[in-house]
């Protein structure tokens, strides 16, 4: 049991697997007499106070989509910093084709909403929800295809992914902060200096700037910035290098951290968020002008974006083809691309919790566009794989990199 356990746990469609489980158990607490409970634990209220004027008091579902997706964010900080230091993202020819791709898969989506809702001032708020990829479900689905694709298109596919991540918490920081407060932020910069301090000086022992981080991210949720940028910004304080051989305090705290993220925050965020009441919904409701822009975004835009930009790159020379693919490889995974899920649902929530009376209708409409549109990519990318390399096509020997995330 142990052992099936284990292997459970190293493959890497297992988080997509508890992504959809956690995903169809929402969908059961809120169209069952489950519901009510469903909203009660998520509404329910936890309080931190420091001292007499600094405390915090949020239901619980804010406390998993400002803190818990800190930690999630803290993770893509550290893969981010460490691949461009040394990984995937280190050098121009490895970065130029995922680079591209991702820039393509972020705007090509982005004004496939824009332009289904240019009516609509506040469902416009949501025009980076299909910009984002859900990398666990998306390596998830490519997982499960096995030998069909090259090892070199889980890199391209994890590098693009990063980009886009990285893109996500541009986009966040920018569009998504809401009124500042000057002295939250003054302590916030305090904080980032002792981080810096802290890193300049070589200090290696990780729970020292974790106490800070705690302080940082206090600082940066009632600054009016988004929490979950604080994650990001400690990420990038650890020291990647040590001056004991062969240990990484970043690569040490990434591994730490990652199966609880894999394991138990996004399953928890994806229980909290994902679950749709679907009385009074019909088929129609699928073609309103929110979900349809998320829908065609994440399944046209991303599959555009990505793959076009990426074959013109190769075509004009700026870049090469992954070891061993074909264009009907980039295709697939251009398709992958359009699961936005995690992501999405994440900006979703953002987007539209101050648009006044119809957030509510908002936050519904949105989550059925994510997932349709999720849905509907993952099932065309795996479809589009799973039938190998081009027709006639000669299919170039796999290689595989000698390292990989």
């Amino acid at each position: 049991m142990k052992s099936a356990l284990k292997k459970f746990l190293h493959k890497d469609s297992s988080v997509g697997i508890l992504l959809m489980v956690a995903t169809l158990l929402a969908m059961v607490f809120a169209n069952s007499p489950l519901q009510g409970l469903h909203g009660f634990i998520l509404e329910t209220p936890l309080e931190i106070r420091l001292g007499q004027h600094t405390q915090i008091i949020k239901p619980l579902l804010l406390w998993i989509n400002d803190g818990l997706m800190a930690i999630f964010f803290l993770l893509i900080g550290l893969e981010v910093k460490r691949e461009v230091l040394v990984g995937q993202l280190s050098s121009r020819t490895q970065i130029m084709l995922p680079a591209i791709a991702a820039v393509g898969g972020m705007v090509v989506p982005a004004l496939c909403y824009v332009l289904i809702n240019v009516g609509d001032a506040a469902a416009l708020n949501g025009w980076a929800i299909p910009a984002a990829t859900d990398i666990a479900f998306a390596l998830g689905v490519l997982a499960l295809l096995g030998d069909r694709v090259p090892a070199s298109l889980k890199i391209f596919l994890l590098a693009l992914a990063i980009i886009d991540d990285l893109g996500a918490i541009i986009i966040i920081a920018i569009f998504y902060s809401g009124d500042l407060s000057i002295s939250m932020l003054t302590l916030a910069a305090i904080c980032l200096g002792i981080l810096v301090l802290l890193n300049r000086f070589r200090v290696e022992r990780i729970a020292v700037y974790i106490v800070v981080g705690i302080f940082l991210w206090i600082f940066v949720l009632k600054s009016g910035v988004h929490a979950t940028l604080a994650g990001v910004a400690l990420a990038f304080a650890i020291p990647l290098t040590s001056r004991e051989k062969n240990h990484s305090p970043l690569e040490q705290l990434e591994h730490a951290l990652h199966p609880w993220v894999s394991f138990l925050i996004l399953p928890v965020f994806a229980f909290a968020n994902a679950g749709i009441p679907l009385a009074g919904m019909g088929f129609g409701d699928l073609f309103a002008a929110v979900p349809l822009g998320i829908m065609l975004g994440l399944v046209v835009g991303k599959l555009v974006g990505v793959y076009g930009c990426s074959m013109l790159a190769v075509k004009f020379g700026f870049a090469q083809m992954p070891t061993g693919a074909t264009s009907r490889h980039l295709l697939g995974v251009a398709a992958l691309c359009g699961i936005g899920f995690t992501m999405s649902l994440f900006i979703g929530g953002l987007a539209f919790e101050h648009v006044g009376g119809d957030a509510e209708a908002y936050m519904m409409t949105h989550r059925i566009g994510i997932l349709s549109g999720s849905l509907i990519a993952g099932l065309l990318g795996y479809f589009i794989l799973q039938k190998g390399p081009d027709p006639g096509g000669a299919e170039r020997p796999h290689t595989h990199p000698s390292s990989s995330k």
